[in-house]
């Protein structure tokens, strides 16, 4: 609790306080009755009364603070117009004080969320250590520059993204990914900020400044996300300024229509019961319930989402995420590792050891996959000067002379244009076929890896009511279609280029429901075309990424698949919260609303359709941070 807070609940004692001696300890000056009953009702109220006062001025008349000052005010008028004996201005003074309760139960509630969604993303770094005559000076991260050395201590955050020039580690990156698992680092390896480290002392050199970081990005997208406001909260914001004009000048016409009736009918126009039930109808209209919670829901629900490493840009596109009926992914990457692995040596005319030798020696200066995974599987470290008058033949694969022997690496268009026969494969996976001075010496089978969690993210899926699963790709079709079917993906289409996933995206925009919503999943790097034709783009594995970070609409900030279950039931769960509210909120208030206007309804029925219909409101929008 701020020190506000605790004034207002200062305040709060003593209004109640003086309320009970008041009621108890007989008194008999009427006089001084209202006086004490005055300064109890202002004790409490005069913050309230002073913000109605200058919204009047400043032309924001009809909000809550309005209402509550006319409503009390009108009251105590009405006390003072009947010359009631025992100055009874109990009622003034409860409406304000259960009023002010209300609203710090809010603060306080909307607070701790606050503090929650805080701390969730608490990866902004204070300081940098940069070594001076080997010493340690703090600086702030904005001043180190590109290239530079820090260092990082066990406990501290990193505070810019960078390589690791010596020093091994693990880190926490609970606060980017929502995941308690340590990372392992050493030499070499590429860091970001906003991670913890955890073990030993890291020396890293700078890739980037503190504002192209990858903290930097995320604490600038989530503070943003409140901005881009979803369909029910403009609904709201809308209805909120139409409504509150509305029931004014309805409140107004309750208190002067019925008695101009009524004398025109008996002469009796009894002014006061129909002011009394205008008040009251003033008090139940007050649209903070819903003002204040709606909002408060979707702020919840994008803390949630982050928690679990799931940042959504805006409440907009939680709500999209929420309708998604059809997942469309990108499989290198995505459903699969992206990592190539060596799972085969068929017709090997030597042995497999020398042929996977020869291979990862002629592609020894390649930095594609393929190349990588060849060295990965030899193992062992390659002596380039073995390697000359290397060829390479795009879209084939390369010819290279080792130990002054010809190796011709690459794919069949190769074999065929050298006239070599070769064995077919019916592996599933890239062959890559190897031919030793012009003799067939046999072929390596090199395939991706699905993701341990795909298969059941994709059931997941259908579970949650997706309708249809997608995979494209730019693979061959076996290669695609084995992929699909172990997966279960109910589509794929293959062999497609970046503008070709764009077209069959449209396609399928076209075919889903109309309500319903597209979802493209992503590395968020290679796909931006299709991330931004989708209803919602979805980068997947987007640590340290900024091109996936600029271009999707949602953000996983780790490569499992599970997390796009996990975004859209926190979405789902969030908008349901949404709508109970709405209904709740809309039918506490029209009942009472009704009640109040034929006399039924008191001003203790009035608060509660206002302070009791926000408190449970708020409460119920809480739970989207869970």
């Amino acid at each position: 609790m701020n020190k506000k807070q605790k004034k207002v609940l200062i305040r709060i004692i003593i209004s109640g306080v003086m309320l009970l001696l008041i009621n108890v300890i007989p008194i008999e000056s009427l006089i001084l009755k209202t006086v004490l009953s005055l300064i109890a009702y202002l004790i409490i109220g005069y913050d309230i009364l002073r913000k109605a006062f200058l919204g009047i001025i400043h032309g924001n008349v009809f909000d809550e603070n309005f209402l509550m000052a006319v409503a009390t005010i009108g009251a105590i008028a009405l006390t003072i117009y009947k010359n009631e004996k025992d100055g009874d201005y109990n009622e003034a003074i409860m409406v304000m004080l259960l009023y002010q309760i209300g609203e710090l139960f809010q603060n306080i509630a909307v607070g701790k969320s606050r503090k929650s969604i805080t701390a969730l993303m608490d990866i902004r770094p204070d300081y940098a250590n940069i070594e001076v005559n080997n010493e340690l000076t703090q600086v702030s991260p904005e001043e180190v520059k590109v290239g530079s050395t820090i260092v990082v201590k066990p406990g501290e955050k990193i505070p810019l993204d960078g390589r690791i020039v010596s020093g091994t580690s693990t880190l926490n990156t609970s606060a980017l990914t929502g995941e308690s698992l340590p990372k392992e680092v050493s030499t070499g390896d590429d860091v970001i900020s906003g991670c913890i480290n955890m073990t030993g002392v890291l020396r890293i050199k700078t890739t980037k400044e503190y504002s192209e970081s990858t903290a930097a990005k995320i604490l600038d997208l989530v503070e943003n996300a409140s901005s881009r406001k979803s369909k029910s909260e403009d609904f709201i914001s809308k209805f909120a300024r139409i409504y509150t004009p509305a029931v004014c000048l309805s409140a107004l016409a309750l208190a002067i229509l019925p008695p101009v009736f009524n004398i025109i009918l008996s002469n009796d126009a009894n002014w006061s019961t129909w002011v009394y039930r205008a008040l009251t109808f003033l008090v139940i209209s007050c649209p903070c319930a819903l003002v204040i919670s709606i909002p408060l829901s979707f702020f919840a629900g994008l803390g949630g989402a982050s928690r679990n490493g799931v940042l959504i840009k805006g409440s907009n596109y939680l709500e999209t995420l929420s309708k998604t009926k059809v997942v469309v992914f990108d499989k290198t990457g995505t459903l699969t590792k992206g990592v190539f692995e060596v799972n085969g040596i068929h017709h090997s005319e030597i042995k497999e050891s020398e042929l996977l030798e020869y291979a990862a020696t002629a592609e020894s200066y390649s930095s594609h996959p393929i190349a990588k995974s060849l060295q990965r599987a030899y193992g062992k470290k390659i002596d380039k000067t073995r390697v000359k008058d290397i060829k390479e033949i795009s879209g084939e694969g390369l010819i290279a002379k080792v130990d002054n022997l010809t190796i011709a690496i690459g794919n069949t268009k190769l074999m065929n244009s050298l006239n070599i026969e070769y064995n077919d494969c019916h592996s599933i996976g890239t062959i890559i076929h190897v031919a030793i001075d012009d003799e067939y010496a046999g072929h390596i089978v090199i395939s991706d890896i699905e993701k341990p969690n795909s298969r059941t993210a994709i059931a997941a899926l259908k579970n949650l009511g997706v309708e249809k699963t997608v995979m494209l790709t730019g693979d061959a079709k076996k290669v695609a279609e084995s992929v699909a079917n172990d997966l279960g993906l109910d589509e794929v289409h293959y062999e497609l280029l970046p503008a070709d996933k764009v077209v069959q995206v449209e396609k399928l925009l076209k075919e889903k429901p109309a309500k319903s919503k597209l979802a493209f999943v992503g590395d968020g790097i290679n796909d931006a075309p299709v991330l931004a034709r989708a209803d919602i783009g979805i980068a997947m594995g987007a640590l340290g990424s900024d091109a996936a970070i600029e271009a999707a609409d949602v953000v996983l900030m780790d490569d499992d698949p599970l997390k796009i279950v996990k975004g859209i039931k926190i979405s789902r769960k969030c908008i349901s919260i949404v709508y109970e509210n709405i209904i709740f909120s809309f039918l506490v208030k029209f009942v009472c609303l009704a009640l109040g206007a034929i006399g039924i309804a008191n001003m203790w029925v009035a608060i509660f359709a206002d302070v009791g219909v926000m408190i449970i409101a708020v409460l119920n929008a809480i739970r989207a941070l869970k």
